[in-house]
């Protein structure tokens, strides 16, 4: 008896110009990351997804898109949705950033003084958190994870094909270099 070959789920959201996207757009390989802002599994692949960029800097870009689990996470969709907000006014990465180095801060009071940190109008994004201006962007990431298969995070896909290893650095390497043409 044979066992059907298993098959990683691909990418079903084509990256665009409309992603968050850290890297050379020309790079032979792209991880996109699907992750929430308060999962501390999040916050370790962070660091990693951190480091493999610097090693690999002229190979890989990321690709950030948000899969806030708000069951498990209260503060996961504001913080997404604020990233959005500092999107707009050309911060998305800075706030991304703040948020996994203070994860146990995302609470209103906590990510306004972080705004504010980085120069960001922390009354305009409020206003923009409140009225969930952002909220279909954060959506449309969402569906789309659910369309690939995600069901937790982080959820990486390298070069379109879901990486069912783990998100240690040596790992990534291994991947990035496989998928490296």
């Amino acid at each position: 008896m044979t066992t059907p070959l298993q098959v990683s789920p691909l990418l079903r959201t084509p990256v665009s110009e409309d992603d968050h996207i850290r890297g050379p757009m020309d790079a032979p390989v792209t991880i996109v990351e699907y992750a929430d802002f308060q999962c501390r599994f999040c916050g370790a692949a962070y660091a990693n997804l951190r480091e493999l960029l610097r090693q690999r800097a002229d190979t890989v870009r990321l690709v950030y898109r948000h899969f806030p689990i708000t069951n498990m996470h209260p503060y996961a969709e504001q913080a997404a949705e604020a990233t959005e907000a500092a999107g707009r006014r050309g911060q998305f990465w800075a706030l991304h950033d703040w948020l996994y180095e203070h994860q146990d801060q995302l609470d209103r009071v906590h990510l306004s003084l972080g705004m504010e940190q980085l120069g960001l109008p922390a009354d305009e994004v409020a206003a923009e958190m409140e009225r969930q201006a952002h909220a279909d962007r954060v959506r449309r990431d969402f569906v789309g994870g659910i369309r690939s298969g995600v069901h937790a995070t982080p959820t990486l896909f390298v070069n379109d094909a879901r990486h069912d290893g783990n998100y240690d650095v040596a790992d990534l390497l291994t991947a990035i270099d496989a998928a490296t043409p």
